[in-house]
């Protein structure tokens, strides 16, 4: 008997299933089964290729007000309540279709109590060579030393991993930005502040990602730094490649880059104090301003 999900689940062989052969049995990886009344576990073959005995089923038997389900190699039950009563609460988002949202007990207010702060998402934009993930470093920073948790975003760490499938034509920069903006929203909604440091040079996938959180918690930071500066700089060498012929689509050069016009926050080149840990203490005055440093 298997606990899983407030029910249990007892298999039902029939004839058929309880006679495999050895052969067969030495093949399948073992489920631990163990019922109410014996605590001794007992392991029942189940092949690797997902319940594959065709007379093989599992059934599931409700410990209280759960209902009865039969688990075979189909899909399970839409959806139900405690009263027994199927209820649809399935939905299609995108390509993703018979979804429903699982809410938990422990919610956002209360991983933010616990952390002595709020969750939000401070998005660093602007060219390459503007300092944006410096600065974001040195935020990490100073967050830290206060006893904040945060975590950095930064695009070219992503694209390490979870956006190694991507390139830089347009839809991909899309979506790139939009993965991003996904997952910052998850780290937010955990209580903490997420600091996503990429170009993102269109201001209609910046403005998306906007949309996905609450009012308020979504930071503009826009690096306002000259083209000439940060070709200057180049310290990736990317401008001189780009200048060249060998890189097409390079932000700034030969495709553009939409500068914010309603960022929370701007940090401009060659003011007075300008240094990365400066800039990046500008951001805590006002994270501190808007409550984001207190639960």
């Amino acid at each position: 008997m298997i606990g899983g999900g407030g029910g249990c689940i007892t298999p039902q062989l029939t004839s058929s299933s309880s006679s495999l052969s050895s052969s067969l049995l030495s093949s399948c990886s073992p489920l631990r089964l163990q019922t109410l009344s014996s605590p001794i576990p007992i392991p029942i073959p189940i092949p690797n290729n997902r319940l594959g005995f065709s007379n093989f089923n599992l059934q599931m038997k409700p410990n209280s007000n759960l209902n009865h389900h039969i688990l075979t190699n189909a899909h399970p039950p839409i959806s139900s309540s405690s009263s027994g009563k199927h209820i649809n609460q399935l939905s299609a988002i995108g390509n993703s279709t018979n979804i429903h949202w699982h809410s938990c007990s422990v919610e956002k207010d209360d991983r933010q109590k616990l952390l002595d702060q709020k969750g939000c998402v401070i998005w660093i934009t602007g060219l390459s060579g503007s300092g944006k993930s410096t600065m974001a470093c040195a935020l990490n920073r100073i967050l830290h030393q206060r006893g904040k948790l945060s975590y950095v975003l930064d695009g070219d760490n992503v694209r390490h991993g979870l956006n190694k499938d991507l390139g830089f034509k347009a839809e991909d920069r899309a979506e790139n930005i939009r993965r991003v903006g996904e997952v910052a929203k998850l780290f937010a909604d955990a209580g903490v502040i997420c600091i996503a440091s990429l170009i993102s040079p269109y201001r209609r996938d910046r403005d998306a990602c906007r949309a996905l959180l609450p009012n308020g918690d979504f930071i503009e930071v826009f690096m306002d730094v000259p083209l000439h500066i940060c070709e200057s700089r180049d310290p990736k060498g990317l401008y001189k490649l780009a200048r060249a012929g060998k890189i097409k689509g390079f932000t700034g050069i030969d495709d553009p880059y939409e500068s914010p016009i309603n960022s929370e926050i701007v940090l401009k080149h060659g003011e007075p104090c300008a240094s990365p840990s400066e800039m990046a203490e500008k951001v805590v005055v006002y994270l501190e301003k808007k409550g984001y440093l207190e639960a």
